[in-house]
């Protein structure tokens, strides 16, 4: 029987672009820590609607999740086509990666990044170790949805939008 070409797993970097082939939005995982407090995550999912759990990935290695992990209200923002750049932001190592960024607190200390394609308010759930990350469960306290905006996605390596043309 024959099939695609399949090739053993010998480095990350191979690996990482079979990963990249999958189309993945990309949110904004934020609370408030005296200040904002947030980062990129492009490994997330719907996991149970009862409860209503998601998931996202968290490298081991990160700073900002041991800030995030112990508060009490988490915002989940799906960011919008035109929001790459906060993405970029988020993702790297600045000092004030909310600078010129609009955002709102729910009572629980949530951040939700204004003009995203949806929110979510979670608290943490649990933790699995996996590998090289974090499987951190939330639980989905609160959601909205801005109907008009078109959601962010990565894919191949780069930030591309649902719109046409």
């Amino acid at each position: 029987m024959s099939g695609p070409p399949l090739h053993p797993v010998r480095d990350t970097t191979a690996l990482r672009e079979v990963f990249g082939t999958v189309p993945a939005g990309v949110l904004a995982v934020c609370g408030l820590d005296g200040e904002p407090v947030g980062m990129a995550a492009s490994s997330f999912t719907s996991v149970s609607l009862d409860p209503p759990l998601v998931s996202v990935c968290v490298q081991r290695t990160s700073t900002t999740w041991p800030r995030l992990a112990g508060l009490p209200g988490l915002g989940l923002s799906v960011l919008g086509a035109r929001q790459g750049e906060l993405s970029r932001r988020l993702a790297a190592r600045v000092a004030d990666r909310f600078a010129g960024v609009r955002w709102s607190t729910t009572d629980r200390g949530a951040v939700l990044v204004e003009d995203a394609a949806a929110w979510f308010e979670c608290t943490p759930h649990d933790e699995l170790p996996a590998g090289d990350h974090r499987i951190v469960l939330l639980r989905v306290l609160a959601t909205g949805i801005a109907a008009d905006a078109e959601p962010l996605v990565f894919h191949g390596g780069t930030y591309r939008s649902l719109l046409p043309g």
